[in-house]
């Protein structure tokens, strides 16, 4: 074939092709594998054959967000990125009961919201949300608010909080119709953050407060189902560092300190690692979704906000705000499907449901 003389960098063209019509520069032939370089029809074996880019005759099933491979049918180098989801919140339900603090877990059409505070005291008040409307349902074995909730509307649990006697370092078990008290967690403390996405046999909590003595903590403790096991601790002690998440992917965010109200943690399993900060300054934020595909909605400075943003793994974007300004909600579900109900105030009793569009999409180069 010779030797073909090229200027790559001036060559490129949309697409991943290249322009092959005025080529400057050397290039063994040997290195040449396809006659005319207008299109890419195969990718060297360095990159391929799994060192760096996964060669698949069809796109993977069901790829992670960051996962890239070359589809050798449609001569496709692709990568799975996430779209921002625009979309809106719209009034939904109030709930039977207003409290302020509460926590919540599940889904935006299978949803509980439980504990609080309100003029009656801390409250064992636990409601089930269909998608439709608030039924009351079996109380908290004890009332309290500022606990921390994770799960599933048939699956969940909750730990911490503050209850008439103070601190608490109470775990109870959801099982769909009736609370049971568990191991208790190693260090009591109320506002505390938890991996929302957590299950009753894998959950992760993270900072906390001991409204007494005004003690904050950076612990972070993992729980396998019996047991409550203290590990690798967040950057800075404050409360009000809610998250979302797995016990093995978690994410956090802000914080009552003013230095800690933008700051993100990323939670690998072992050990936290500070990420790209939030747009807005706050804490207690109401939290949905998982570690690549968060959304955050509300929290506080001074006052309680009503700014949502969007977080894609990767950065922050500003979206649509909430109809009420509100922090330490019951929050849940997932970037693209939220709920977002209670306080700031025992006399707010509204709900707000967050709908997107999918934040799934491929980008590819030929």
């Amino acid at each position: 074939m010779g030797t073909i003389k090229q200027n790559l960098a001036n060559n490129i063209e949309t697409l991943g092709k290249f322009d092959a019509t005025d080529l400057t520069g050397t290039i063994p032939a040997a290195n040449i594998t396809n006659s005319s370089l207008s299109d890419i029809t195969t990718i060297p074996p360095s990159t391929s054959g799994g060192d760096l880019i996964q060669t698949v005759a069809s796109d993977p099933p069901a790829p992670d967000f960051g996962d890239i491979w070359y589809n050798s049918t449609e001569q496709k180098i692709k990568l799975k990125v996430q779209s921002i989801p625009a979309g809106t919140w719209a009034s939904a339900a109030n709930v039977n009961t207003g409290v302020t603090s509460p926590t919540g877990l599940g889904t935006q059409s299978a949803f509980i919201k439980t504990g609080g505070e309100n003029p009656g005291g801390r409250q064992a008040l636990t409601e089930s949300y269909n998608g439709t409307s608030w039924t009351e349902v079996n109380d908290l074995n004890t009332g309290r608010n500022g606990l921390a909730g994770s799960g599933i509307s048939t699956a969940g649990i909750v730990a911490g909080g503050y209850a008439s006697t103070g601190q608490t370092a109470f775990t109870e078990l959801w099982d769909g119709t009736n609370w049971t008290e568990v191991g208790d967690i190693n260090t009591g403390r109320t506002i505390l953050g938890t991996s929302g996405r957590g299950t009753q046999t894998a959950t992760l909590i993270f900072s906390g407060e001991n409204s007494g003595t005004g003690t904050k903590y950076a612990n972070t403790e993992s729980w396998n189902g019996t047991s409550w096991t203290e590990v690798n601790d967040l950057s800075s002690a404050t409360y009000g560092r809610f998250g979302s998440g797995t016990q093995t992917a978690a994410i956090a965010t802000g914080g009552v300190d003013a230095p800690t109200r933008t700051l993100v943690e990323l939670w690998d399993g072992t050990s936290w690692t500070e990420t790209t900060e939030v747009n807005t300054p706050r804490y207690a934020t109401n939290t949905a979704g998982t570690q690549t595909a968060t959304l955050i909605s509300g929290g506080a400075t001074l006052y309680s906000v009503t700014a949502t943003e969007f977080w894609n793994g990767t950065s922050w974007t500003e979206l649509n705000d909430l109809a009420t300004a509100r922090s330490a909600s019951a929050a849940g579900g997932s970037a693209t499907a939220a709920i977002d109900a209670a306080t700031p105030s025992p006399a707010d009793t509204a709900t707000e449901e967050w709908t997107a569009a999918t934040s799934n999409q491929s980008i590819q180069g030929s």
